[in-house]
């Protein structure tokens, strides 16, 4: 997996990301082009027409620094800004008719606080996944961030130097705002946040332009999830063993018209195992990364797993699993199969 570096204004960090992930944002750009229109029948002007949609909201003052990086990107890989859009809007434009399949936890205990997730998406998709270290220049007074991201994408899966953690899972329930923060900006502003507090705050006074779920966490708080639709964001608080868990599918009720086609039949069974798995380790566990990286690998149900293999009629499986320690402000990242002996492991340290 390539490792990109960007350091400077919010269009100085696109720059870089493009110029550094040339061949990834056009690998993406490829990859979705193939995707919206085998999956959706859209042709790639119709996907950029979709996403310019945004535009009258992401223009406003608070999201300039967004719409500058984006800008930025265009630039370093020598693109339309247009292709970069649709990159970042992808889930909305999709509205639901294809997604991924991720199972996240968060767990506070003990003075400590953990964050993970695997990410299940296209195997195609893979060569374009990134590491991707964001150093803001003075007189940012925002985070370090240091994320899995796909590239071209500028919100995705990671930490930042304030210790708040996000993950992601697909959920698919069909309806848009234009007038509400797509998914994967969402993830970038509560990574460009001092704590979950803010975070939480933040996207709940905006509002998410679709159906996901985000998972915010940091070191003093814990974990919450935000179960968003296009009409609301549903919270859900920790457990009293201090665990949030969730898969791919709606926990809570959503306002009316808001209906979850359940993207994936095992999302119900991988959460039932995720909290079998912790509930087993007894009222005096705590979160650690050995602990939380062996749920990540955990087969039970394979192909449809924790882990998730390739089935015969599917291109889907674990790209890969995230292990996030909030209080020391680090995560180690499993790339590929889990299982597998000699896999690539990384390090983030925003």
């Amino acid at each position: 997996m390539l490792s990109v570096e960007c350091q400077g204004s919010p269009y100085e960090l696109g720059r870089q990301h493009g110029s550094t992930a040339k061949d990834q944002v056009h690998g993406s750009i490829a990859f979705y082009k193939r995707l919206f229109h085998n999956s959706a029948q859209l042709d790639w002007s119709q996907v950029r027409r979709e996403a310019v949609k945004f535009l009258p909201y992401i223009k406003q003052p608070a999201w300039t620094p967004l719409m500058e990086e984006m800008e930025g990107i265009a630039a370093g890989a020598e693109v339309d800004f247009e292709d970069i859009l649709a990159l970042n809007v992808r889930t909305e434009i999709a509205y639901g008719m294809f997604s991924d399949g991720c199972t996240s936890i968060a767990w506070k205990a003990q003075g400590t606080s953990f964050l993970a997730q695997n990410w299940d998406w296209d195997i195609e998709q893979s060569p374009n996944l990134i590491a991707l270290r964001i150093v803001p220049s003075p007189p940012s007074h925002l985070p370090r961030i240091h994320m899995i991201t796909e590239a071209g994408i500028i919100g995705k899966i990671g930490l930042n130097s304030a210790g708040v953690g996000v993950t992601l899972n697909a959920i698919k329930a069909r309806g848009v705002d234009f007038a509400q923060l797509p998914c994967h900006l969402a993830l970038r502003t509560a990574l460009n946040s001092s704590s979950c507090t803010e975070a939480v705050a933040r996207l709940t006074k905006v509002g998410v332009a679709s159906a996901c779920h985000i998972t915010i966490a940091d070191a003093t708080t814990g974990g919450i999830g935000l179960e968003c639709s296009h009409k609301d964001i549903v919270p859900i608080a920790m457990s009293d063993a201090g665990v949030c868990t969730h898969t791919n599918h709606f926990l809570e009720e959503h306002a009316p018209g808001v209906v979850d086609s359940h993207l994936v039949e095992d999302s119900p069974t991988r959460l039932e195992r995720i909290r079998t798995l912790v509930a087993q380790e007894g009222t005096d566990a705590a979160p650690n990364f050995e602990r939380i990286e062996r749920y990540l690998q955990d087969e039970e149900g394979y192909p449809y797993s924790i882990y998730r293999a390739r089935a015969s009629d599917s291109t889907f499986e674990t790209l890969f699993g995230i292990c996030m320690d909030l209080t020391e402000k680090k995560a180690t990242v499993a790339i590929g199969v889990p299982v597998e002996k000699g896999k690539q492991k990384l390090e983030l340290r925003p």
